[in-house]
C-alpha cells in the first residue's frame, strides 16, 4: 500500500477546499471498495484520501415533495436497498444495489462510488441511466448537473474536473403506470463482473396496451455504459407486444460495440445485449402493471 494522507471534511465546502489544496493525487473516498484496492495495488496514485462519509448531503438519501429521490454519493448500497420506500418506488435500484459484491461490500459500496469508478461493466450505471438520473456535482467553480448517460467518458474516466466531486444523484419521480428493471449475465455466481448487463424503464398507457415512453441502457458492451435511445424510441408509442419488444432488443444489440476478452466474445456480448434488453423490458412491464 502506498503511503498517503487522510482528511475527513465535515462539509462540502471543506471537501472542495481539500481537493483544491492537495491537487491531482487527491481522491474522494465514498465507499472505498474500488479506490482503496486500486491504491493498494498501485493502479491509481493517491496522495490524499478525502473521506466524504461525514458529510450529510453525501451519505443520506431522501424523497422530494414531487416524488423524486436524491441519493448521496456515499450512501451505502445496503442501506438504500433495505429501505421500504426505495423498494416500493425504485425497485430497479434495488436490483442493482443488491448485486454489487456481497453484503460486506454492499455495506460500504455506494452508487456514487460505482459511478465515479466508471467501469464499462458497472452494475449500477445502466439502472441510473434508465431511471433518468442526474449527477449533482460541486467544485471550485460552483455547482453543475450532468445526466448520468453523459457522465462516463472512457473506461475509468468521467467528466469530473480538477477539484470537483459528485455529491449525489437525483432521480425523477416514476411516471404513472411505469416500471423499471435491471439484469446482468455472469457465467457463475462467484464471478462478480458482468459479461453484459442491461436496464429498462417503461411507462405504459392507462390500460397497459401501449408504451408511452421508455429508456434502455446496456453495459459491458462498449468503452462506457450505453444509453440506447434507439431502443427506447422503438417502444415509444407502440403496442405492448412481442414484436415491439423484439425491435427494441435488436436496437440494443445493434448499438453494442463489445470486445472479446476472457469473460466473453464480442459475438456473445452482442447477442446477450438483445436478450437481456428483452428480459428487463418484460420485467419492467410486469412491474408497471403492478406485479
Amino acid at each position: 500500500m502506498q503511503a498517503l494522507e487522510y482528511v475527513a471534511p465535515a462539509s462540502l465546502d471543506e471537501a472542495v477546499a481539500a481537493l483544491a489544496k492537495h491537487g491531482a493525487t487527491a481522491r474522494v473516498l465514498a465507499g472505498g471498495t474500488d479506490v482503496i484496492i486500486q491504491a493498494r495495488e498501485g493502479r491509481r496514485q493517491v496522495g490524499v484520501m478525502v473521506d466524504i462519509k461525514g458529510i450529510k448531503e453525501a451519505t443520506s438519501f431522501s424523497f422530494g415533495s414531487d416524488g423524486s429521490l436524491t441519493v448521496g454519493a456515499a450512501a451505502p448500497c445496503a442501506r438504500l436497498y433495505g429501505d421500504a420506500e426505495v423498494q416500493k418506488r425504485f425497485p430497479a435500484l434495488v436490483d442493482s444495489a443488491s448485486l454489487i459484491g456481497g453484503i460486506q461490500i454492499q455495506s460500504r459500496a455506494s452508487l456514487g462510488g460505482n459511478l465515479c469508478n466508471s467501469s464499462p461493466a458497472a452494475d449500477s450505471i445502466p439502472t441510473l441511466i434508465a431511471l433518468g438520473g442526474v449527477c449533482n456535482i460541486i467544485g471550485p467553480s460552483g455547482k453543475r448537473d450532468v445526466p448520468v448517460e453523459d457522465f462516463c467518458t472512457a473506461p475509468g474516466q468521467n467528466v469530473l474536473q480538477a477539484g470537483e466531486l459528485l455529491v449525489s444523484i437525483t432521480f425523477p419521480a416514476p411516471a404513472a403506470n411505469s416500471g423499471a428493471a435491471f439484469e446482468r449475465f455472469i457465467p457463475r455466481n462467484e464471478m462478480d463482473i458482468a459479461v453484459v448487463n442491461a436496464a429498462a424503464s417503461v411507462a405504459l398507457s392507462a390500460d397497459g396496451s401501449k408504451f408511452e415512453s421508455a429508456r434502455i441502457a446496456v453495459g459491458a458492451v462498449a468503452p462506457t455504459p450505453l444509453y440506447v435511445k434507439a431502443a427506447g424510441d422503438a417502444l415509444a408509442g407502440k403496442p405492448v407486444s412481442e414484436a415491439t419488444i423484439d425491435a427494441a432488443a435488436a436496437a440494443a444489440s445493434d448499438a453494442a460495440k463489445p470486445i472479446t476478452d476472457m469473460r466473453g466474445s464480442a459475438a456473445q456480448r452482442k447477442h446477450l445485449a438483445g436478450v437481456l434488453t428483452k428480459h428487463v423490458i418484460n420485467t419492467a412491464i410486469a412491474r408497471a402493471k403492478g406485479a
